[in-house]
């Protein structure tokens, strides 16, 4: 049994994830691992199976963690024996990290400003999750049957993805967001498996993302694409989020910058935002659930045709879009240290494996589910059993498939 690799090595190769995944070289690097014993026969083929590089790549950086505390120093001098050494020499750039910066504390921390409450372990929020793996991809009968009642999703890339992380903030009020680094990491993975071009922008104050967002509005390359993303990471209040500055920016503001009247190129194309921040200062506790279910219905609403003419079709300000939030209205979201937030957790590894046939809203259904079954665990305190609910709202008017790698 070889047994797993070091935490501190492990959080090189997922920060450094995205990057591996396009430019290594698998062929002659695989043959070095199989020579020093690190890879199998078996894990090459399975490897080599993967057809092209980048999933090559993934699959072999999906391995790797799980093969012995050696793998990482094997791994960087076969880089290097391969005439890929600017990958080894990052690689250990990233070991030897300051300690306050790189260490990983197993707690959880809320996302909110002002007072900084620490907790025990959560459970289900600690685990052995070396990031997310290879995203499913979708079957071509999957896709054939479905597309033509969904928004169309095919060309590549999908669309443009901004993602707007602040770990670090100027003012005291607002504590540095440990573990905020492993959110950005597995979601720029991720958005990149999933076909989407990925900028990043990292610890900027209110009046940049601002700038931010409106210079991402007006990118030509919107008309030629068929969706955009946005997820901001950070620390926030209901409505709003912090720049790195301490300052607010409204969410409201985020969505009118990609609303059909300043981002005409994407008007009737879907435009996916994710949250991950507070709304609020209060601690869900939970309650106990009652013997059996009760299930309500939903009235029906009667649509009115009057007043209908032939004119040019008009469309509403704000449509085609949805919006996953990592907590509910008013209460705080949770972060573990070493292994990011609960939410950015689930969602990431939903998304991977059922991309592939379930559009983005049945699948926000399925994190909401495991963000419910998620709960705290700080015995002898008031946050004991502490719990988060995420939710999401949206306006899309055709189910929302990502039909991760089809058209090949």
């Amino acid at each position: 049994m070889l047994g797993g690799m070091q935490d501190h090595h492990k959080n090189a190769l997922i920060r450094l994830r995205v990057k591996l995944i396009q430019e290594m070289v698998p062929d002659e690097l695989i043959e070095h691992l199989i020579e020093k014993k690190v890879l199998t026969p078996y894990m090459q083929e399975k490897i080599q199976s993967k057809g092209v590089s980048f999933r090559q790549n993934s699959a072999l950086l999906d391995l790797l963690p799980k093969r012995g505390p050696n793998a990482f120093s094997i791994f960087c001098a076969a880089l290097r024996d391969t005439d890929q050494e600017h990958l080894a020499e990052q690689l250990e750039q990233q070991t030897r990290r300051p300690k306050a910066e790189e260490s990983c504390f197993p707690l959880s921390v809320e996302e909110h400003g002002g007072i900084h409450r620490w907790r025990e372990p959560c459970v289900g929020c600690i685990d052995d999750s070396d990031g997310p793996g290879s995203v499913s991809q979708t079957s071509v009968n999957f896709y054939l049957s479905h597309h033509k009642s969904a928004y169309k999703m095919s060309t590549r890339p999908r669309g443009i993805c901004l993602i707007i992380s602040n770990v670090s903030f100027s003012t005291p009020d607002l504590d540095y967001r440990h573990g905020g680094e492993v959110d950005l990491n597995v979601l720029k993975l991720l958005f990149f498996q999933l076909n989407f071009t990925v900028l990043e922008r990292s610890n900027i104050t209110a009046e940049k993302m601002i700038s931010e967002l409106d210079l991402f509005s007006k990118l030509p390359d919107h008309s030629q694409l068929d969706s955009c993303i946005i997820a901001i990471l950070s620390h926030g209040v209901d409505g709003a989020v912090y720049g790195s500055d301490g300052k607010l920016v409204q969410l409201q503001d985020v969505f009118t910058r990609l609303d059909n009247a300043h981002c005409p190129q994407l008007q009737n194309k879907p435009k996916m935002f994710f949250i991950q921040a507070c709304r609020g200062d209060e601690t869900d506790r939970g309650v106990d659930q009652r013997d059996g279910r009760e299930q309500t219905g939903s009235p029906g609403c009667e649509q009115s045709d009057a007043g209908r003419e032939d004119r040019r079709v008009r469309l509403p300000t704000q449509s085609d879009m949805i919006c996953a939030y990592a907590c509910l209205k008013g209460t705080v979201s949770l972060r573990n240290t070493k292994h990011g937030s609960w939410f950015i957790q689930d969602l990431t590894d939903v998304f991977s494996k059922h991309a592939k046939d379930t559009h983005v809203a049945d699948m926000l259904v399925k994190v909401n589910d495991r963000i419910k079954k998620r709960e705290g665990h700080a015995p002898g305190t008031e946050y004991d059993r502490c719990k988060e609910m995420s939710e999401y709202s949206s306006t899309l008017c055709r189910d929302l498939y990502l039909f991760p790698g089809f058209p090949m």
